[in-house]
């Protein structure tokens, strides 16, 4: 956990290791949540912000008549709800897709370090416009791939993110979710999932079993895909296509 801490107050480039010393002096202590537990409610006013040190956490909105979409995934490393250090009240939940870690930063502190170190809040504000190209890029693939290649897409992102800290290698990567899970990620049901993963598997691109992941094909995956991996700019530590 401490090196994946270490991982996301590298990532804040433009900001000195003095000023990232000092950030980390605001963390609190880790705290496990357990799967299916709600980390920030939508219509409630948070006072923190909170890294994501293990497990993985969905941005989750619950729509009129019960069906839920998940608009982005968070995996370790990453700051899950910078953003609501500006929000007056959340327009969405953030939900532990998993067993979570979550360290905790209050947004008091945050506005402190931010307004005595501009790279710093520069740094912390590239993370969100990140986020935002993240999930440009899924509602692009909600509405104009089908639903393998959405599937592809996940798969493919899942891997550079993960390859980026240190949880995946080798083409293999965990991904301990359930398929109603990866449905209201791709915006199908549970059933299509399943035929779409066998489709994939059929053409020797990726296979999903027992929460393992195995991408037989990069090149030939990522191409069926369309994926081009310039929206996880700040995430990237190598060339992928």
């Amino acid at each position: 956990m401490h090196d994946l801490l270490a991982i996301m107050l590298d990532r804040l480039e433009g900001a000195s290791a003095d000023d990232r010393g000092a950030f980390a002096t605001f963390i609190g202590e880790t705290r496990v949540v357990s799967a299916g537990r709600v980390l920030v409610e939508e219509g409630s006013r948070p006072q923190i912000s909170m890294i994501l040190l293990e497990g993985f956490v969905g941005r989750v909105s619950i729509l009129s008549e019960g069906s839920r979409q998940i608009s982005g995934l968070h995996v370790p490393a990453d700051f899950v709800d910078l953003h609501s250090l500006l929000l007056k009240k959340m327009d969405h939940s953030l939900v532990a897709l998993t067993d979570v870690a979550v360290a905790a930063v209050s947004h008091a502190d945050l506005r402190r370090v931010c307004e005595r170190c501009p790279p710093l809040m520069r740094a912390l504000w590239r993370e969100t416009v990140v986020d935002g190209a993240i999930h440009r890029e899924w509602l692009s693939a909600l509405g104009r791939r089908l639903a393998a290649e959405r599937l592809a897409l996940l798969f493919c992102e899942l891997y550079v993110r993960l390859n980026a800290v240190g949880l995946a290698a080798n083409y293999r990567f965990d991904l301990p979710l359930t398929q109603s899970d990866v449905a209201d990620m791709v915006g199908i049901t549970p059933v299509h999932v399943n035929r779409s993963l066998k489709a994939l598997r059929q053409q020797g691109l990726v296979e999903w079993r027992g929460g393992a992941s195995i991408i037989h094909d990069w090149r030939n995956l990522a191409r069926f895909a369309q994926f081009d991996p310039t929206y996880l700019e700040a995430r990237l530590t190598t060339e992928w296509v």
